[in-house]
Parts: structure tokens; sequence; C-alpha cells
């Protein structure tokens, strides 16, 4: 009876997972529908507050010339910015590539600082390093292959002066740089997506749950410098630093026309690195904020913690689950041709009940999947055609089962650094390419 309560036990988790991707859906289709036929103006705005942007690179010569060049020719007063650009612990070219950008003659007399930082602490280390020094009202961070477009941080200055005493924080979306690139970084586009357009956008629209993503975002800088900057150590500092706004009560607002255009690793082994460090600072974060459940949070901070648990925790262990018992009895229903006796282990009462019904589910979650794809293509100019649909087939058979492999090796390597004490707070450099 235990295999039957195993799989009937992933079977109702299954349910619970695709609700609440239902429900996130929900809260973005009403959040375009109201938004999509908005027409957006580039009016000036009743302060132009000033901003320190702030740029960590760890051997980026093939793009940071590029990113500093879009940064400087943002649409916002240059006597209000200030840009810090760092060149941490590089063995490369980085710093000369940021210098020949900012000596250019349009560039000459911006206030500009060029940092060659050695360091520990990684990203985060970087911008508590910049909070010592920076002079704007808010700190604003974009990675090193993160590239704005031109109205990018006049739209999240935009969203925070809409309610500057509660918004602590505002963020953008990304978009992929190199989407055209190959299979890879399709796939990666559309999972980018279906993140940016359908996610962030539906928790936003329905629970006012926003959350740093590691570029294009701006920061009270007061306020970081009152909770004592960003946590050392932390391989995602976003997650971490979004935790804390929400248990001071404040909110992560989402700007949504705020865009950016980011680099995405071309191959599969940089992509998996880069995924996997993602993956265990998530868990460490869950981990960390677990006891949220059960203390006075606010309920903004207990349903993220409760959501996240169950993402990171419940929903990928039935995934994978659900996975092992379908292939399971669907090998033993092939080997039933060869010996009748052999029993499907999962099986109810001896049926096919509960296989049909898992069966049913996995059906569900592909076409659930691609239809978060293709709604969240349809949101974005350019991308809704019919190639998306079958890559999105495509993706669900094999990009998007990597995160299986990818979750199991990053709690495996959580639980290993505790016990043996690891540092796992290196900076992992994704390789980038000239484009």
């Amino acid at each position: 009876m235990l295999n039957n309560d195993l799989a009937f036990s992933t079977l109702v988790s299954i349910w619970f997972s695709l609700l609440a991707s239902l429900v996130t859906l929900y809260g973005a289709i009403r959040f375009w529908i109201k938004h999509s036929k908005k027409i957006v103006y580039i009016t000036p705005l009743k302060r132009y507050p000033t901003i320190t942007i702030v740029v960590p690179a760890h051997n980026e010569e093939l793009v940071i010339a590029k990113t500093t060049k879009g940064i400087l020719d943002l649409n916002y007063p240059a006597s209000k910015i200030e840009v810090l650009l760092y060149a941490d612990n590089c063995q490369d070219k980085t710093a000369a590539e940021m210098r020949k950008a900012v000596d250019m003659p349009e560039y000459r007399y911006r206030n500009v600082q060029i940092i060659e930082r050695q360091g520990s602490g990684g990203k985060a280390g970087v911008l508590n390093d910049a909070l010592e020094i920076a002079q704007g009202e808010y700190i604003c961070v974009y990675d090193a292959d993160a590239l704005p477009e031109q109205n990018a941080l006049y739209f999240l200055v935009k969203k925070v002066l809409e309610n500057p005493s509660r918004y602590m924080a505002t963020f953008g979306r990304n978009k992929t740089r190199n989407a055209k690139q190959n299979f890879l970084t399709r796939c990666i586009n559309q999972e980018v997506i279906v993140s940016q357009r359908i996610q962030h956008v539906g928790v936003w629209n329905l629970f006012k749950i926003g959350r740093i993503p590691g570029t294009n975002f701006i920061i009270n800088t007061e306020y970081v410098r009152s909770i004592g900057g960003w946590q050392q150590g932390a391989l995602t500092e976003d997650t971490e630093i979004s935790f804390r706004i929400m248990e001071d009560g404040y909110l992560i607002a989402l700007a949504y026309n705020s865009e950016a255009f980011e680099q995405e690793p071309e191959h599969l082994r940089d992509y998996y690195y880069q995924r996997l460090r993602w993956a265990k600072g998530n868990y460490q974060v869950v981990i960390n904020n677990f006891k949220h459940l059960f203390d006075r949070s606010n309920w903004r901070v207990k349903l993220e913690t409760f959501y996240l648990t169950c993402i990171f925790f419940w929903f990928n262990l039935a995934v994978v689950l659900s996975d092992v018992i379908f292939f399971v009895d669907l090998g033993c229903v092939v080997a039933r041709f060869l010996n009748p006796k052999i029993p499907i282990i999962f099986a109810m009462d001896s049926n096919l009940l509960l296989m049909q019904l898992l069966l049913i589910n996995w059906l569900l979650m592909i076409l659930l999947y691609v239809t978060q794809i293709n709604l969240a293509l349809a949101t974005q100019y350019g991308q809704a055609t019919s190639d998306q649909i079958w890559l999105a087939l495509g993706s669900y058979f094999t990009y998007s089962q990597l995160f299986i492999a990818i979750s199991i090796q990053a709690v495996c390597s959580v639980i290993g650094d505790k016990i043996f004490k690891r540092d796992s707070s290196k900076w992992v450099k994704t390789k980038r390419f000239a484009d």
C-alpha cells in the first residue's frame, strides 16, 4: 500500500502546483488586459532624485563597454547620475574597456568612477563597497551584461515616486539579448519571458509582492544602510534583501515598462552552473526564512515564504516523483507484453486507474507549460509566432527537465556546504560573447 499512498500524494501535490500556476496566470492576464492598450508617454517627472548606478563586473571585457555606453545614454538628467564601475578581481581588460568607453568625448565630463577592486564577497561585496561611497538617494544596479533600454531608469524612478514612503525599491523587466543564437538561448528566452511577464506580473498584480532581480532595479540608499547592506556570502543577494524589505513592511514595486537586455549563456555547461548557483542561493534563502511561517511576520512574508517553499521543495519533489512513477509504470506495461504476470507497481487495486490519472496530470502539466509560454509571448511584440509553439513543446521534454537535475544537485550542495562548512560565495563567471 505504501506505493499507492506515495503515488496518490504525488498526484494531489501536482494538482496543487497546477492550481498555484493558474492563480499566477490569472493575475498576469488581468494585468495585461488592463495595460496592453495603455499608451505611455515620457513626460517630465515631478522631481529627479540623484541615482548612483553600480555595475559589478568580473572579467567582462567583451560586454562592459556596450553596457557602459548604454548606461551613460540613459534618458535621465546627467547631473543626477553617479556611476560606479567596479572591475572586481579581474584578470582581463575589463577596466581598460571601461576607461575606453568613459573617455569618449560625449562622456568626458560625466560623474563616473572606475574602481579596480581586490576583495571578497562576490557581487554582494561589490555592492557593499559601493554603498559606503554612494551619493545618490537611490542605488541602481546593472549587471555587466545588462544593456538598459534608454528609458529604463526613467520608469524605475517614475514608479518609486508614486509612493516613495512605501515603495522602498522598484524593479523592471529583463529580456534576452542573444535570444536567437541557438536552441538553448531560445529556450532561455521563453523562460525569461514567462518569469518576467507572467510570474512577476501576476504576483505583483494580485498580492503587491515584488522580488528584486539581479539587475535593473533601484533601492533606497539610506534604507539599505539602515539594514547593514547586502548579506555577504549570499549567492542570491537579490532574493535575500527582498525578504528583508518585506519583513519591514515595505513594498518592492513593479515598473513594467523598464527593460534591460541581458546576455544569456550560449553553452549548456555555462547555463548549468549559472542556474545551479541561483538554485543554491534560493534554497539557502528559503531555508533561512522558513521560520517566518511560524512567527509574527506580516502576511506577505508568510505568503512568499510558503510559495517559495512549495516551489523549491514540495512541487519539485512531486515532479521528480511523478516522472519516476510514470516511467516505472510505463516500463512495467511494456514488460507485460513479454510476461503478463509482471505487476503494475503503482496501480491502485491492480488496475490502471492511478496510472491513467498520472498520465492526465502529465498532459495537464504540458498543456499549462505551453499555455503560459504562449500567453506570455503574446504580450511582447514580435514574440508570438508558430515556431515558438513547437519550441515550447520541445523545451518541455528537454530544457525544462534540466531543472530537475539542477535542483537535486543544488540541495545536495547546500547540505554539503553546511556539513563541511564550505565557502559557497565565490563569484561564478558566466562566459560572455561579443555582440
